[in-house]
């Protein structure tokens, strides 16, 4: 084999479903950077386009060097850096030079600021009528609140969420996660998705907006919309069987396992095993609405007698009866799950800059383009000159 044939076959080699795709990443913090990783790990080619001072999140979390902190890095890979200034003539017309070679466009400024930038959608599809140009904002454009600012806690009190977890009367408290974040960068993604789909069976770009309000609102109401499902309401909103409680982790001998008999099978099963028929028999969990009526009272039972056994003896109960459980894993000890570790979730990497480095793999499976950690998350504008290169776009457009 010839080397231009070696090096054909490696250009052919799969490098996930968007293989071929070029996305322009002007996203910064987490909602946006999450969405275009997903992107870049399905095989796109996205250009992580940064001001001079770089994505604020760089700063952000465990850090053994300036500007490559853990949550930078947990949320960049399969990108490349780039840095320009859109405030200068150089650093908007490079941009421009992108932009006509691009299939996606994402962002998550306020519109007026990337308008202001001279980069709104209409500007970019004058430029690139193809382009499926893609917002991330706190709130939609049409509605009263479209130009707060808008931040994952924000976006939790607003939405619901907030209120949820203090239902019992608790005071309020945020979810110790980006939920909002996360959960609207994924679908951003979607979003993203199903715009290249219909340009690629109707040759149509387009705008796609994605509010963090209304997508986690409905994300809330999914299963709490409740009585207010119907005009009139019969009932309030909320799932009762999530507010009024009953599931909750249970204490073992040496710490906590959560369980979930569902089934009638399941709770006969469990109470055969710890010798206590009775209940199963006082609560008559053959029947599916006594079972839900009493799901306070039927995880009390449960939470009284798991302390009798340690938590290997109830997983291998569990097991043995087919009975949904898990041990409480923490954060430290996710590493060591024997699931994630035998599907290799985590993986040792070399970073040129933050030496050994343990990432997530993709968690997706694609059997025809299968994704991997391509490329290390990239320091602030290493590609810089390697992607103006690339459009013959002269150097002195970069601005550090």
């Amino acid at each position: 084999m010839s080397a231009a044939d070696s090096e054909a076959d490696k250009r052919a080699a799969p490098a996930g479903p968007l293989d071929g795709i070029r996305v322009l990443d002007l996203t910064a913090v987490v909602l946006g950077p999450l969405a275009t990783q997903v992107l870049a790990d399905f095989g796109a080619d996205v250009i992580k386009v940064e001001g001079p001072e770089g994505d604020l999140m760089r700063a952000n979390g465990v850090s053994q060097h300036a500007g490559m902190s853990s949550i930078y890095l947990a949320l960049n890979r399969n990108k490349r850096s780039v840095v320009l200034d859109l405030k200068t003539a150089e650093g908007a017309a490079a941009l421009r030079g992108l932009i006509a070679g691009a299939d996606v466009l994402v962002h998550n400024m306020r519109v007026a600021a990337i308008e202001r930038l001279g980069f709104g959608y209409a500007e970019v599809a004058r430029i690139n009528p193809r382009i499926v140009y893609c917002m991330a904002t706190g709130f939609g454009q049409d509605g009263p609140h479209r130009d707060k600012p808008a931040f994952d806690d924000i976006i939790q009190a607003g939405c619901g969420l907030v209120a949820l977890g203090s239902a019992g009367g608790e005071r309020p408290e945020y979810v110790p996660s980006l939920l909002a974040d996360k959960t609207t960068g994924l679908a951003l993604a979607n979003a993203v998705l199903a715009a290249l789909l219909y340009r690629e069976r109707h040759g149509v770009g387009q705008l796609v907006e994605v509010p963090m309000l209304e997508t986690m609102t409905a994300f809330v109401m999914t299963e709490h919309l409740g009585g207010l499902t119907f005009d009139p309401p019969p009932a309030g909103a909320g799932y009762a069987r999530l507010l009024q409680g009953g599931r909750r982790p249970a204490p073992t001998r040496d710490g906590w396992i959560c369980a979930l008999p569902y089934t009638e099978r399941h709770w006969q099963a469990f109470f055969r095993a710890v010798g206590r028929d009775d209940l199963a028999e006082r609560y008559d969990v053959a029947d599916r609405a006594q079972r839900n009526a009493n799901i306070r009272a039927l995880y009390g039972h449960l939470a009284e007698l798991t302390p009798a056994r340690s938590t290997d003896e109830w997983m291998q109960l569990f097991e043995s009866l087919d009975i949904p459980a898990t041990p409480i894993y923490g954060l430290d000890a996710l590493v060591d799950h024997p699931h994630l570790r035998a599907v290799g979730l985590f993986q040792q990497t070399q970073h040129p800059t933050e030496g050994p480095l343990r990432e997530l793999r993709p968690a997706a499976r694609f059997s025809a383009t299968p994704l991997s950690l391509r490329r290390h998350a990239p320091a602030l504008g290493e590609h810089t000159d390697e992607v103006l290169r690339e459009l013959g776009i002269a150097q002195d457009a970069r601005q550090s």
